[in-house]
């Protein structure tokens, strides 16, 4: 099946620029509402996951046991920019496990927080695992690990119990059969189970709302949101995506972006999940896409969905040649959502 256009790039009069994709939104129950594309196909969800990994930290009494907050909680589901307070604040986590930063497996990589970057180069430093996107999330792999008892070594390997668990977790909360042959490694070296966007959104609308699951893995659910609607700059940094919705909407819409074209999002009030995939991989054009999403199920305006994801093409003078929107096939589907949301 190909995948339809989901998002088009303009330059003057010509569409300069296709970006194809799939989406599917859906209900608790499995109700998909809207879809477009092949959303039986799985896909990595990469880092748009990580919340439904964070949910072993808090329903295993971890997260209560280490004293971990809001920040350290939102840290964990994020994809952080590599900003002092979330390299303070995974340093925060590892200290209340007993640990350093020596013990992080994520590898490490340059802060996309530009004032972090400078101050690294000013000083002649490189970054450490600490600025890598993924260490909170990894910062509660370890703290998971030292609760259960189990051995630290190993943690990021997909056999280690704190894998497991993640992997049943995961796979009850979507419905899905995470299968040995389709797992990867992702860029922090942990496991990434393919999985269809199908139940990848069904799994977004129970994190939502807590139904068809057991009660303590709803209040999980529940705590790990507040989380991240009380700590928006947690979950990304000053400028992303994630950060703009849950900021400007908190409370009412959860986005969580993924590499290689991927977003998850949550919409409480609506009791619905999200997931969308570009074919290409294009972070530009997925962005496009869970803006609308987001925009026809709070029903937005024109003027907001812009703010979050501006639809206007500059050149390097600033002059307006071109816009960034969605595609017919798009457009369709979620006025027909925005009708049923």
């Amino acid at each position: 099946m190909t995948n339809p256009v989901l998002v088009e790039l303009t330059r003057g009069p010509l569409v300069e620029s296709r970006h194809r994709g799939a989406l599917a939104v859906a209900r608790a129950d499995g109700r998909v509402v809207a879809a477009l594309g092949d959303i039986e196909q799985p896909i990595y969800p990469r880092s748009a996951i990580k919340a439904l990994q964070a949910l072993a930290l808090v329903e295993s009494g971890a997260a209560e046991a280490m004293g971990f907050d809001d920040r350290e909680l939102a840290l964990a589901c994020a994809s952080h920019s590599g900003a002092e307070v979330h390299v303070e604040t995974a340093r925060g986590m590892l200290a209340k496990a007993g640990l350093d930063e020596a013990a992080l497996a994520c590898g490490a990589h340059w802060p996309r927080d530009e004032a972090a970057a400078e101050a690294l180069t000013r000083a002649g430093r490189e970054p450490g695992a600490l600025y890598n996107n993924c260490s909170g999330k990894h910062a509660g792999m370890l703290a998971l690990a030292a609760h259960l008892g189990v051995d630290l070594a190993g943690y990021e390997r997909p056999e280690h119990p704190v894998q497991q668990r993640i992997r049943e977790t995961i796979a009850a909360v979507t419905g899905a059969e995470l299968r040995d042959d389709r797992c990867a490694v992702d860029g922090c070296s942990v496991p990434n189970w393919a999985l269809p966007l199908g139940a990848l959104a069904q799994g977004f609308a129970r994190f939502a709302t807590g139904e068809g699951l057991a009660r303590e893995r709803a209040a999980a659910c529940a705590r790990l949101r507040d989380a991240c609607f009380a700590q928006p700059y947690m979950v990304a940094g000053q400028g992303r995506l994630c950060t703009k919705v849950m900021t400007r909407y908190g409370g009412r819409a959860f986005v969580k972006v993924g590499a290689e074209g991927v977003y998850c999002a949550a919409f409480p009030e609506h009791g619905l999940g999200a997931a969308l995939k570009i074919d290409d991989g294009g972070r530009r054009a997925a962005g496009c896409v869970v803006s609308a999403v987001v925009g026809a199920v709070l029903a937005l305006d024109a003027i907001d969905i812009a703010r979050l994801a501006a639809r206007s093409l500059r050149n390097w003078r600033g002059l307006v040649v071109g816009e960034q929107r969605p595609a017919e096939p798009l457009r369709e589907t979620l006025a027909t959502l925005a009708a049923d949301a």
